[in-house]
């Protein structure tokens, strides 16, 4: 256990106004230096005595070039501010922050106050005021940034004021501009952890890849779908959906996995056909792919444990097999194909994947306009812990997707853009990877097919000749 742990700069309340005490802190002394080095011959021959007694005036200084070394100085000084400014563009941002958590706690009076009486006034004969109030004690709070994260720790010290405080991830997000990441309750305080400016943290799609059974999909965001499996991403026209799956199934075939794509409306997805084996966009084909996915796996969770150096308790990736991943894109316009009892054959399949598939490597990627509860009932939505809404949503829409929340969605016309829930039930920002104008997916895709498929037939013909 540390005997101290390093929270950050103090929030106080003479921090309103932190930034222009700053600011005068660098611009005085740098005017003040060019001004004296501008005058220096006239500082040194100057009777300071004399000068007091005439006033500069009647001293005789050279009053147009005292005007013009002014300015000169001053824009020496802004100058240095400014520059200041660019080259250190996070401890202004710091500054920023700090003060705006100082405005934020003194206007809304999260402090308690003490009264102080005047006693006496100039004229005893008159009334004094009344009284004036003091802050007898500002509320801890704690701010620093690390590793691009802000952190904000306040003190709970079961007080008036210790709900808003407990609440404050809207305020955060929105006065600060920034994403909450998570928020951890410790011991007489609560830690926000908030990240500033996901779009910076947007990646190109050269950089979404897949090991260690994670995904990454942004600099600081990963399905790890090993731990967390499953996705459900939701999103209308136009939001960048389809691109968003064709990235993932990119960057999954530069690994070992397995992928099986159904596309229902015969769209982008079906033209994989004709580089990738297992796509489908068919009714029946698309009724047998899900159920030959189900039977694969339920193979191979009989297999597993016959395989010499099973363990109870690992996974597929502890015996070196492959995942297999079923994206099922449209999902919902499919279900709408289907009568009653095709519909529960298929969510009774679905249902086994999602509860059965993270231990043997089976996963579901299932893409639709929007969450409809009645194609995903019996908890199976509550089954997809990495969940992805993508363009323009609805309020019912987004409460489809991530339950009830009080998180403020914003909308902002960026294609790729939406909203992520990593399985922390932490609702953040999120951007796709960035796709190049001119990528082709389907010339990418038939290269990373081809070189597996040669791959594979040279391990096939290595071991024809060891037979």
């Amino acid at each position: 256990m540390k005997l101290f742990r390093y929270r950050g700069k103090r929030i106080r309340p003479a921090d309103r106004d932190l930034v222009f005490r700053s600011a005068c802190c660098v611009v005085l002394p740098v005017f003040l230096a060019a001004f004296a080095l501008l005058n220096l011959k006239t500082i040194l021959q100057t009777d300071w005595r004399r000068l007091f007694m005439l006033g500069v005036g009647g001293f005789g200084w050279h009053m147009p070039y005292l005007l013009l070394s002014s300015i000169v100085s001053a824009a020496v000084a802004g100058t240095v501010l400014v520059l200041l400014y660019r080259l250190f563009p996070d401890v202004v941002r710091q500054l920023m922050h700090r003060q705006k958590l100082a405005r934020m706690v003194l206007e809304n009076q999260w402090y308690e106050q003490a009264e102080r009486t005047k006693q006496d006034g100039f004229f005893k004969d008159l009334p004094s005021p009344d009284t004036k109030t003091k802050i007898a004690r500002f509320p801890r709070m704690y701010y620093r940034m690390e590793n691009g994260l802000l952190h904000i720790t306040a003190e709970i010290t079961l007080g008036k004021f210790q709900e808003p405080l407990l609440h404050l991830e809207n305020k955060l997000e929105s006065g600060l501009y920034c994403e909450l990441v998570s928020r951890e309750l410790r011991d007489g305080y609560v830690e926000y952890t908030l990240l500033y400016d996901m779009v910076a943290n947007r990646i190109p799609i050269a950089e979404a890849k897949a090991e260690g059974g994670r995904l990454r999909l942004m600099k600081n965001v990963w399905w790890e779908y090993d731990t967390l499996p499953h996705m459900l991403i939701a999103g209308g026209t136009g939001g960048g959906k389809t691109y968003f799956i064709l990235t993932i199934i990119q960057a999954l075939l530069q690994t070992d996995a397995v992928l099986h794509i159904l596309d229902p409306k015969n769209a982008d997805l079906a033209d994989l056909s004709t580089v990738m084996p297992e796509v489908y966009y068919r009714k029946e084909d698309i009724a047998a792919g899900v159920s030959r996915f189900c039977d694969r796996m339920m193979q191979r969770s009989e297999s597993m444990k016959s395989m010499q150096g099973y363990k109870t308790g690992e996974n597929y990736a502890y015996l070196s097999l492959e995942p297999h991943f079923l994206i099922f894109d449209e999902y919902v316009a499919f279900m709408e194909m289907l009568n009653t009892r095709e519909r529960e054959d298929v969510l009774n399949k679905l249902k086994q994947i999602v509860m059965l598939g993270r231990q043997v490597g089976f996963f579901l990627i299932l893409a639709c306009q929007r969450p409809d509860a009645k194609y995903l009932g019996d908890g199976i939505r509550d089954q997809f812990n990495f969940r992805v809404a993508l363009g323009r949503m609805s309020e019912m829409g987004y409460g489809m997707m991530f339950g009830e929340t009080t998180k403020d969605f914003f909308l902002k016309q960026i294609k790729g853009r939406g909203y992520v829930d990593v399985g922390t039930s932490v609702i953040s920002e999120f951007y796709t990877p960035l796709v190049p104008k001119g990528h082709d997916f389907l010339k990418e895709i038939k290269k990373l097919t081809d070189s597996r498929q040669g791959v594979q037939a040279a391990c096939e013909a290595k071991a024809a000749e060891a037979d």
